[in-house]
């Protein structure tokens, strides 16, 4: 059967919809933080920098984009991603943008790599490393982002606390450490420390939600539960 005149206008306006929802730095900021496990509006403002009323809004643009959904517990609105696509969306958006935009290059250049430029684990690798017990994997993002959702046997050790509690990492192995996504400054940091602390330390290619997105193994619940 024939599409209808203007149908492939009307489906490429429907496809816009998401491109506006992602065209706002604050909106990809929330989505980052989303992508970490099911978050309260309060909480998303906090950790955004937003008011409670302008992350609200940008959440709903999310909503009504089908980026995210969410739930009412009484007075308390709760987010989460729509589907583990959207986490290959992000994704996408970044390799493109890295790929082709001189900007984004120099910012990883300037604020990363400086960093760390030692290529980073991939994660087939670490997980066939960490089976065989050759690996120490650290996640350093906050408690109730590991309680979430984290890689397997990974130790949480919030960055703010890496050094007074270093005993904790064993000796002997590598670690490597991960946390929100590729570009997520903790893990560089946390990889610097380790090596300023004479540790063998490797980041991660990317994050917990890529991670999950790949449909690897992970673990939920507060370490030590």
């Amino acid at each position: 059967m024939a599409a209808p005149s203007g149908f492939k206008q009307t489906l490429f306006t429907q496809f816009a919809r998401v491109g506006k929802a992602l065209s706002n730095a604050n909106r990809l900021v929330l989505l980052e933080y989303i992508a970490q496990g099911e978050r309260s509006v309060e909480e998303l403002a906090r950790l955004s920098g937003l008011s409670i009323a302008n992350a609200s809004q940008h959440l709903q643009q999310l909503r009504h984009a089908g980026l995210v959904s969410n739930r009412k517990a009484g007075l308390n609105v709760f987010y989460r991603l729509s589907g583990t696509d959207v986490i290959a969306l992000l994704d996408a958006l970044r390799r493109v943008a890295q790929r082709h935009l001189d900007e984004v290059e120099q910012l990883i250049d300037t604020y990363l790599r400086v960093k760390d430029q030692l290529e980073p684990v991939p994660r087939e690798e670490l997980l066939s490393r960490a089976r065989d017990g050759l690996v120490t994997v650290l996640d350093v993002r906050p408690p109730e982002e590991y309680a979430a959702g984290h890689l397997p046997g990974a130790i949480n050790i919030p960055l703010e606390q890496l050094e007074e509690r270093l005993d904790e990492l064993g000796p002997e192995r590598q670690i490597v450490a991960y946390c929100r996504g590729p570009h997520c400054i903790l893990a560089f940091d946390a990889v610097a420390r380790l090596r300023q602390q004479g540790r063998d330390a490797r980041r991660l290619e990317d994050g917990y939600p890529e991670w999950l997105e790949a449909g690897l193994p992970v673990e939920r619940g507060s370490q030590g539960s």
